[in-house]
């Protein structure tokens, strides 16, 4: 709990069986959070037997593999069905590390924001971390284009990082974004699509083997779809087209 609200780190996962207790015995170690929600997509190793025996969390289990974004739409859906407060993603994978979630949960719980985000790019220190060059440079490219096309002043766009209200996530028309990697970003657009002011925290960039990432030709396709993403936008806001991904707001909503 964190001032009487309550506090749900859900945890998509596919193939982590190698760093999931770590992940897991961090995020518990931050002595806020009551419960944690793991979803597997498929994975064809260890995951779910482990993650069945952790304390205070839920397995859901995809029958196949259904994409990362799919995997977050139900881990938001049962996050919010257990009744969560403040809703917290952390990898299973160890590359963000949970030490940030009481941060993170305060600015949520304390109503200064309704969404926070794991910057890898604050502190300038990406690149140390291990975070490959190419990555790093498209990471930038990406970045200035989206924020030219949002309106908008984030470091990044991209972290997996991530916390929520509940308010927030039950007003995001999340359930038509895509269910591959491009989610992430539809769902950033969406929140400044509907008025709400992003923060972001600084975090330690980790990159090692047992962390996930996807290959060069998926993060191209990924780029692709931000940048569609970034245009779609632009054109709902100009009333030019009318995008599904960006409804009409009500009059009556309250700008964040």
């Amino acid at each position: 709990m964190y001032r009487d609200q309550k506090v749900i780190v859900v945890m998509p996962a596919y193939n982590a069986a190698q760093t999931l207790q770590k992940t897991y015995d961090e995020v518990m170690a931050q002595e806020i959070v009551d419960l944690v929600i793991v979803v597997d997509d498929g994975s064809s190793d260890q995951t779910v037997s482990i993650a069945k025996k952790l304390p205070d969390t839920i397995v859901h289990v995809h029958k196949k593999n259904s994409g990362y974004g799919a995997n977050q739409k139900s881990c938001y859906k049962m996050a919010l069905e257990a009744g969560a407060d403040i809703i917290i993603m952390v990898h299973p994978d160890y590359q963000y590390t949970p030490k940030l979630i009481p941060a993170m949960a305060s600015l949520i719980g304390n109503k200064l924001y309704h969404c926070v985000l794991g910057s890898r790019i604050l502190g300038g220190y990406a690149l140390e971390g291990g975070m490959p060059v190419w990555k790093y440079i498209a990471n930038r490219i990406l970045t200035l284009v989206e924020n030219l096309l949002l309106d908008a002043k984030l470091s990044e766009y991209h972290t997996g990082y991530r916390a929520f209200s509940r308010e927030l996530l039950q007003k995001l028309p999340i359930e038509i974004n895509s269910d591959d990697f491009v989610f992430d970003n539809q769902m950033l657009a969406q929140v400044i699509w509907s008025g709400y002011t992003i923060a972001e925290v600084s975090c330690p960039t980790k990159y090692f083997a047992e962390a996930s990432s996807i290959n060069l030709i998926r993060s191209i396709q990924y780029g692709m779809g931000c940048l569609l993403t970034g245009l779609m936008f632009r054109l709902a806001k100009m009333k030019m087209a009318s995008i599904k991904l960006f409804p009409e707001l009500k009059k009556d909503e309250p700008i964040r």
